[in-house]
Protein backbone atom coordinates (compact mmCIF):
# COMPACT_ATOMS: atom_id res chain seq x y z
CA UNK A 1 0.00 0.00 0.00
CA UNK A 2 1.29 3.78 -0.86
CA UNK A 3 2.79 5.61 1.41
CA UNK A 4 4.65 8.91 2.30
CA UNK A 5 7.89 8.67 4.04
CA UNK A 6 9.45 11.89 4.97
CA UNK A 7 13.46 12.87 4.04
CA UNK A 8 15.38 14.95 6.32
CA UNK A 9 19.16 15.54 6.73
CA UNK A 10 20.81 14.88 9.77
CA UNK A 11 20.88 18.42 11.23
CA UNK A 12 17.33 18.86 10.98
CA UNK A 13 17.73 21.80 8.31
CA UNK A 14 15.92 20.40 4.87
CA UNK A 15 12.71 18.43 5.06
CA UNK A 16 10.66 16.54 2.49
CA UNK A 17 8.58 13.91 1.65
CA UNK A 18 8.22 11.08 -1.32
CA UNK A 19 4.75 11.03 -1.03
CA UNK A 20 2.75 7.40 -2.61
CA UNK A 21 5.28 6.07 -2.49
CA UNK A 22 5.73 1.82 -2.78
CA UNK A 23 7.77 -1.06 -4.14
CA UNK A 24 5.82 -0.86 -6.80
CA UNK A 25 7.21 2.52 -7.87
CA UNK A 26 10.36 1.76 -7.85
CA UNK A 27 13.98 -0.44 -7.97
CA UNK A 28 15.30 -1.32 -4.70
CA UNK A 29 18.85 -1.77 -5.15
CA UNK A 30 22.45 -1.95 -3.09
CA UNK A 31 24.89 -0.85 -5.72
CA UNK A 32 28.85 -0.81 -5.12
CA UNK A 33 30.20 0.86 -7.50
CA UNK A 34 32.90 3.37 -7.35
CA UNK A 35 31.70 6.49 -7.95
CA UNK A 36 29.07 5.92 -5.24
CA UNK A 37 31.56 4.68 -2.91
CA UNK A 38 33.21 8.06 -3.80
CA UNK A 39 30.80 9.89 -3.44
CA UNK A 40 30.21 8.66 0.56
CA UNK A 41 33.99 9.44 1.04
CA UNK A 42 33.24 13.08 -0.71
CA UNK A 43 30.75 13.53 2.00
CA UNK A 44 33.37 12.54 4.59
CA UNK A 45 30.73 10.15 6.51
CA UNK A 46 31.20 6.94 4.37
CA UNK A 47 30.65 4.44 7.77
CA UNK A 48 27.10 6.34 8.15
CA UNK A 49 26.16 5.37 4.01
CA UNK A 50 27.94 2.62 2.94
CA UNK A 51 28.25 -1.05 4.15
CA UNK A 52 30.67 -3.48 4.88
CA UNK A 53 31.83 -4.10 1.39
CA UNK A 54 30.95 -0.41 0.29
CA UNK A 55 27.26 -0.84 -0.86
CA UNK A 56 24.54 2.06 -0.85
CA UNK A 57 21.02 0.99 -0.48
CA UNK A 58 19.18 3.11 -3.08
CA UNK A 59 15.57 3.60 -3.96
CA UNK A 60 15.02 4.21 -7.78
CA UNK A 61 11.92 6.00 -8.70
CA UNK A 62 10.11 8.87 -9.88
CA UNK A 63 11.41 12.50 -9.27
CA UNK A 64 7.86 13.80 -9.50
CA UNK A 65 7.24 11.74 -6.00
CA UNK A 66 9.37 13.89 -4.01
CA UNK A 67 8.87 17.09 -2.35
CA UNK A 68 11.09 19.34 -0.27
CA UNK A 69 8.97 21.00 2.36
CA UNK A 70 12.17 22.80 4.05
CA UNK A 71 15.46 24.20 3.57
CA UNK A 72 15.54 23.56 -0.32
CA UNK A 73 18.06 26.28 -0.14
CA UNK A 74 20.23 23.81 1.72
CA UNK A 75 20.41 21.55 -1.71
CA UNK A 76 24.10 21.15 -2.73
CA UNK A 77 25.32 18.80 -5.77
CA UNK A 78 28.48 17.62 -6.82
CA UNK A 79 29.81 15.98 -9.99
CA UNK A 80 32.36 13.76 -9.66
CA UNK A 81 33.76 14.17 -13.25
CA UNK A 82 32.88 16.78 -15.58
CA UNK A 83 29.86 14.66 -17.20
CA UNK A 84 28.87 12.57 -14.46
CA UNK A 85 25.89 11.68 -12.61
CA UNK A 86 24.60 14.99 -10.07
CA UNK A 87 24.65 13.49 -7.22
CA UNK A 88 22.48 15.35 -4.28
CA UNK A 89 23.36 15.75 -1.05
CA UNK A 90 22.40 18.81 2.02
CA UNK A 91 25.10 21.67 1.97
CA UNK A 92 24.38 22.12 6.05
CA UNK A 93 25.59 18.59 6.87
CA UNK A 94 26.66 16.87 4.14
CA UNK A 95 23.86 14.35 4.03
CA UNK A 96 23.50 12.33 1.08
CA UNK A 97 20.15 12.82 -0.64
CA UNK A 98 19.83 11.21 -4.25
CA UNK A 99 21.68 11.21 -7.70
CA UNK A 100 20.01 11.68 -10.92
CA UNK A 101 20.96 12.31 -14.34
CA UNK A 102 21.90 15.86 -15.73
CA UNK A 103 18.73 16.83 -17.34
CA UNK A 104 15.43 16.58 -16.20
CA UNK A 105 14.34 15.65 -19.50
CA UNK A 106 14.35 12.07 -18.03
CA UNK A 107 12.60 11.42 -15.25
CA UNK A 108 14.49 9.28 -12.69
CA UNK A 109 15.75 9.73 -9.52
CA UNK A 110 18.26 7.24 -7.08
CA UNK A 111 16.60 8.24 -3.49
CA UNK A 112 19.58 7.10 -1.24
CA UNK A 113 17.35 5.03 1.23
CA UNK A 114 19.46 6.16 4.49
CA UNK A 115 17.67 10.01 4.14
CA UNK A 116 14.52 8.32 4.43
CA UNK A 117 12.67 8.00 7.65
CA UNK A 118 9.70 6.04 9.08
CA UNK A 119 6.14 7.33 8.23
CA UNK A 120 3.83 9.01 10.28
CA UNK A 121 2.01 5.31 11.11
CA UNK A 122 5.48 4.05 12.48
CA UNK A 123 6.46 2.20 8.96
CA UNK A 124 9.97 1.66 8.59
CA UNK A 125 11.37 2.15 5.29
CA UNK A 126 11.69 -1.50 4.45
CA UNK A 127 8.28 -2.05 5.04
CA UNK A 128 7.41 0.69 2.45
CA UNK A 129 10.16 -0.12 -0.24
CA UNK A 130 10.25 -4.17 0.29
CA UNK A 131 13.25 -5.88 0.26
CA UNK A 132 16.34 -5.29 -2.13
CA UNK A 133 15.41 -6.26 -5.40
CA UNK A 134 19.30 -6.75 -6.70
CA UNK A 135 22.97 -6.16 -5.74
CA UNK A 136 24.62 -4.43 -8.57
CA UNK A 137 28.18 -3.38 -9.68
CA UNK A 138 29.63 -5.92 -7.05
CA UNK A 139 33.19 -5.93 -9.31
CA UNK A 140 33.85 -3.16 -7.10
CA UNK A 141 32.67 -4.76 -3.63
CA UNK A 142 35.02 -4.18 -0.96
CA UNK A 143 36.39 -7.17 0.75
CA UNK A 144 35.70 -10.74 0.73
CA UNK A 145 33.12 -10.96 -1.54
CA UNK A 146 32.28 -14.70 -0.23
CA UNK A 147 28.72 -15.11 0.33
CA UNK A 148 27.93 -12.08 -1.32
CA UNK A 149 24.56 -12.46 -3.39
CA UNK A 150 25.17 -10.33 -6.15
CA UNK A 151 25.27 -9.18 -9.80
CA UNK A 152 28.93 -7.75 -11.59
CA UNK A 153 26.65 -5.62 -13.56
CA UNK A 154 22.75 -4.40 -13.15
CA UNK A 155 20.58 -7.71 -14.21
CA UNK A 156 19.37 -7.14 -18.11
CA UNK A 157 15.54 -7.76 -16.47
CA UNK A 158 15.94 -5.01 -13.89
CA UNK A 159 17.24 -2.65 -16.65
CA UNK A 160 13.96 -3.51 -18.34
CA UNK A 161 11.87 -3.15 -15.77
CA UNK A 162 13.57 0.39 -15.03
CA UNK A 163 13.18 1.94 -18.21
CA UNK A 164 9.65 0.85 -18.41
CA UNK A 165 8.89 2.86 -15.71
CA UNK A 166 10.97 5.98 -16.43
CA UNK A 167 9.07 6.02 -20.47
CA UNK A 168 5.86 5.87 -19.01
CA UNK A 169 6.62 8.72 -15.75
CA UNK A 170 8.00 10.78 -19.01
CA UNK A 171 4.46 9.68 -20.92
CA UNK A 172 3.07 10.84 -17.63
CA UNK A 173 4.53 14.59 -17.99
CA UNK A 174 6.71 13.74 -14.59
CA UNK A 175 9.54 14.91 -16.08
CA UNK A 176 7.71 18.39 -15.12
CA UNK A 177 7.95 17.77 -11.51
CA UNK A 178 11.21 17.56 -9.52
CA UNK A 179 13.04 19.16 -6.84
CA UNK A 180 16.23 19.34 -8.56
CA UNK A 181 15.71 21.11 -11.59
CA UNK A 182 13.77 24.36 -12.82
CA UNK A 183 11.95 22.54 -15.47
CA UNK A 184 11.43 25.93 -17.57
CA UNK A 185 15.08 26.70 -18.11
CA UNK A 186 16.59 22.81 -17.18
CA UNK A 187 19.16 24.48 -15.19
CA UNK A 188 20.07 22.12 -11.73
CA UNK A 189 18.44 23.75 -8.49
CA UNK A 190 21.57 23.97 -7.28
CA UNK A 191 24.80 24.85 -9.10
CA UNK A 192 26.72 21.54 -9.29
CA UNK A 193 30.36 21.48 -8.04
CA UNK A 194 32.63 19.71 -10.51
CA UNK A 195 35.72 17.87 -8.67
CA UNK A 196 38.95 19.15 -9.93
CA UNK A 197 41.70 15.79 -10.63
CA UNK A 198 43.40 16.69 -7.68
CA UNK A 199 40.23 16.69 -5.49
CA UNK A 200 39.01 13.62 -7.25
CA UNK A 201 42.30 11.77 -6.89
CA UNK A 202 42.12 12.46 -3.03
CA UNK A 203 38.70 11.09 -2.67
CA UNK A 204 39.46 7.99 -4.31
CA UNK A 205 42.53 7.33 -2.31
CA UNK A 206 40.38 7.56 1.12
CA UNK A 207 38.16 5.26 -0.64
CA UNK A 208 40.35 2.80 -1.84
CA UNK A 209 41.98 2.79 1.73
CA UNK A 210 39.42 1.30 3.41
Amino acid sequence: MPSDLPIRCACGALKGVVGGVSAARGNRVVCYCDDCQSFAHFLGNAGQIVDAHGGTDIFQTSPALLEITEGADRLACVRLRPKGLLRWYAGCCRTPLANTPASPRLPFVGLICGGLAPTAEGEKVDEVLGPVRARVNARFARGDREGLDAHDRAPLGMMIRLMTKVALSRMRGEHQRTPFFDVTTGEPSALPRVLGEGELRDVEAARDAR
